[in-house]
């Protein structure tokens, strides 16, 4: 989430053989990265264990940091990842609006390989991404029950376009809602979205592993 913690997160990487990183800037911490600039990003996305850029882009409900600071930053992303061919990681919340201009801004001055993490906006704004060739990767919030609009278009997101997640140590679904989320409570929520799709998780499975692999073409 800072620039701090790269080696860190790049060291777990190296250590782990099924493990990958992904260096980014959080919305959060723009402030403080407010001149970090491309060449920082370029340089840690050089490393053979980095497969992905982010996560970055807008957070307007908690506004840990200056919003026009959080959009520059965004933007400097996008530019990483249209350079370096790793899919951008995408953040966004109670920010619908900036998110989706920015991104199809940028998509019309070149393309590049991105995702929505942790997707919770609406129908409306996925639809939207959708459109511009991203992919959603649902995380536990799938499973709540306040998530009726959600678990709808869960089922409509074409198959080539979905992933699952954890977003360890958050989120964790449903039945261990409450607790520190980990990686292995992936298969709850791949599960719920199965049933939700009406297909079994064996081919829920299939799906989104060569969806991950062809999205992030650097892991192998």
């Amino acid at each position: 989430t800072r620039q701090s913690e790269w080696d860190d997160v790049v060291g777990a990487a190296e250590r782990e053989p099924d493990v990958w990183a992904s260096i980014g800037i959080h919305p959060h911490e723009a402030d403080q990265h407010a001149d970090l600039g491309e060449v920082a990003l370029l340089q840690a996305a050089d490393h053979p264990r980095v497969i992905g850029i982010g996560e970055s882009g807008l957070d307007y409900y908690y506004d840990k940091s200056d919003r026009a600071v959080q959009r520059d930053l965004f933007r400097t992303h996008i530019a990483v990842s249209r350079k370096t061919g790793l899919p951008l990681i995408v953040h966004t919340r109670n920010a619908e609006d900036d998110t989706i201009a920015i991104l199809s801004e940028e998509m019309e001055k070149g393309p590049f390989p991105a995702l929505i993490h942790c997707f919770t906006a609406s129908p409306d704004f996925g639809r939207q991404v959708l459109q511009l060739g991203l992919t959603i990767s649902l995380s536990g919030i799938v499973t709540f029950k306040n998530a009726s609009e959600l678990q709808s278009f869960a089922a409509e997101i074409p198959p080539e376009r979905l992933l699952v997640e954890t977003d360890s140590p958050f989120l964790a679904p449903v039945p261990h809602r409450g607790k520190t989320c980990e990686p292995a409570f992936v298969r709850n929520t791949a599960e719920f979205v199965a049933e939700l799709r009406g297909e079994s998780v064996e081919t829920l499975a299939q799906t989104t592993t060569r969806n991950f692999y062809a999205l992030f073409s650097k892991a192998t």
